[in-house]
């Protein structure tokens, strides 16, 4: 039967049932117990379409327990009245209307159901910082619980960090890209999207899109119109798509926060036949609000983490050099996204005499004040270097200038200064002498090759943290070949929750025992040489290989 068909056989069977009937769950029974007639409520109650149920007996869409309770087509019981009463007769035949009645307990169930479902969404959206995992979270959240597909698009700018929309202008003259950040389906493969995630998401202009982009309100469409007077004759790949996986019920819900829109979120039906209603859109959004609170959270913090890592950029060195007397190399590698950019840094300064001094160190905390801190140290250090102090007069004189700038902040309502507790190693290079003269201020120990490739974690007194007004140094003079490797590093390195501290700086010291090899290689070989390719923490490797003109 075709959908005017049945259309019009519902008009018919229908006929002497009371006018509201049509917007009520009702069904009209002919004599010999069949349905006759089948209402777009009783669609929605029972999950069936008119086509599936006319001319079935009414008994089949009973639970066989004797009782008069209908059940759902996918085999549960309803907690549902059913009440029959007897049509005017025509051409001398009985009829009846079946007439459904959901009861009040019912009704509560439902309500209590669906706060559950808010209940154990809020654990299991914006489980991270990640808005492309925050957005396929709902998706997959969503199906089969609300919808059989979901999309969940977002803003270019949101994925990036940059800047949310405040809302479409009604004169916009062309859509703002939007990427896919996710995606689900109850079929394999989501036959129904034309996009993966990642990838840039084409938006109609004129369409329930735009409409629900620009006013900032959801759309539903119970009946999605499939013709091409509608919006789709503009995205005919869309429209494709739908008619081919038989998408038959659509909700479109802007997903925003603090009055701006980070995207939008997508509902469709195609294998459940109830379309979809006004409750429907309630819960979805509910659900796209609690996740466009932690999607605004996790944008807010990929733009400070962009910012902060921008800014730890700018501050470190864009060129090492270590002059005639040593070969430099270096990495950087901040910490992920669920943690955040952190306050390591790394510098090469020459020295008089052809000495060079060699620093790597770490401040504690993440974020911009860490970064900023960094840079303030960092520009502290290089002060004290120019003076040519040695390394213990060099650290205790940035112990009490950390503390003054600390207490400086301190006096300045809202400022805090994230250097104290930092820590620090030294290292002066002395060519003539062959001779490294290290301190520490609570930093891990430097690891030496020998030219033949023995590796050594160089034992030296750890001292305390920069800052903290305790400061008794100490050093430590290693007379090493021409060809050897000096290597410092910071704890993301070498520091993983699965072993002690010792196992990765053992790791360390062997990916760097390669004597002959570049120091760009050995410098991959240290990065690969960790436990786990994620970093809760920033990681830095400073290389120095020392010789005439660098050259082992």
């Amino acid at each position: 039967m075709s959908t005017d068909e049945g259309a019009a056989a519902h008009q018919e069977a229908l006929w002497g049932a009371p006018a509201e009937t049509e917007g009520a769950a009702a069904a009209v029974i002919d004599a010999d117990g069949t349905v006759a007639g089948w209402t777009r409520g009783a669609g929605r109650l029972l999950g069936y379409a008119a086509e599936e149920v006319l001319g079935r007996p009414f008994a089949d869409l009973l639970a066989p327990t004797g009782a008069a309770r209908p059940r759902h087509r996918r085999g549960h019981r309803l907690e549902v009245g059913l009440r029959i009463s007897r049509l005017a007769a025509r051409d001398g035949a009985p009829r009846w209307l079946a007439s459904f009645d959901p009861r009040p307990d019912a009704r509560r169930r439902l309500a209590s159901e669906r706060l559950a479902l808010l209940s154990e969404a809020s654990t299991r959206i914006g489980t991270t910082l990640d808005v492309m995992q925050t957005g396929q979270e709902l998706a997959d959240f969503a199906v089969p619980r609300l919808a059989d597909y979901v999309t969940v698009d977002l803003a270019e700018s949101v994925s990036l960090g940059a800047e949310p929309l405040v809302r479409l202008g009604m004169d916009a003259g062309r859509v703002p890209a939007f990427r896919r950040a996710g995606v689900a389906s109850i079929h394999e493969g989501i036959p129904e999207s034309l996009w993966d995630r990642g990838q840039p998401v084409f938006v109609p202009p004129a369409s329930p899109f735009t409409q629900v982009l620009t006013s900032g309100k959801s759309f539903i469409e119970p009946m999605l119109r499939k013709s091409l007077g509608t919006w789709l004759r503009c995205d005919p790949e869309r429209t494709r798509v739908i008619r081919t996986t038989d998408m038959h019920t659509v909700m479109m819900v802007p997903i925003q926060a603090r009055g701006v829109v980070l995207g939008i979120a997508v509902f469709v039906r195609t294998d459940n036949p109830a379309p979809f209603e006004q409750d429907d859109l309630v819960l979805a959004e509910e659900l796209v609000d609690r996740a466009a609170l932690s999607l605004d959270n996790a944008h807010r913090y990929t733009r400070e983490h962009i910012a902060a890592l921008a800014l730890q950029r700018n501050l470190l060195p864009s060129r090492l050099s270590g002059g005639p007397a040593l070969e430099v190399g270096s990495r950087y590698l901040p910490a992920d996204l669920d943690h955040g950019v952190g306050g390591d840094w790394y510098d090469v300064m020459a020295l008089p005499r052809d000495r060079v001094a060699l620093v790597v160190g770490d401040v504690v905390g993440h974020g911009i004040q860490a970064a900023a801190a960094m840079g303030r140290l960092r520009t502290a250090l290089r002060t004290l270097a120019d003076m040519d102090l040695p390394p213990v007069e060099l650290l205790t004189r940035l112990d009490r200038t950390v503390g003054r700038l600390a207490q400086e902040d301190a006096d300045s309502p809202g400022a805090t200064f994230a250097g104290v507790g930092a820590t620090c190693l030294y290292v002066v290079y002395d060519p003539a002498e062959r001779i490294i003269d290290i301190a520490g201020a609570g930093h891990l120990p430097p690891v030496v090759v020998s030219p033949d490739g023995e590796a050594t974690v160089t034992r030296i007194p750890s001292g305390v943290p920069i800052g903290l007004g305790l400061g008794h140094f100490e050093s430590v003079r290693i007379e090493i070949p021409d060809g050897s490797l000096i290597a410092l590093y910071t704890d993301g390195l070498v520091e993983f929750p699965t072993e002690d501290i010792e196992s990765g700086i053992r790791r360390l010291a062997a990916a760097l025992a390669r004597p002959g090899l570049p120091l760009e290689e050995l410098c991959d070989r240290a990065v690969a040489a960790r436990r786990t390719p994620s970093l809760s923490d920033d990681a830095t490797l400073l290389l120095a290989r020392t010789g005439p003109s660098g050259a082992p």
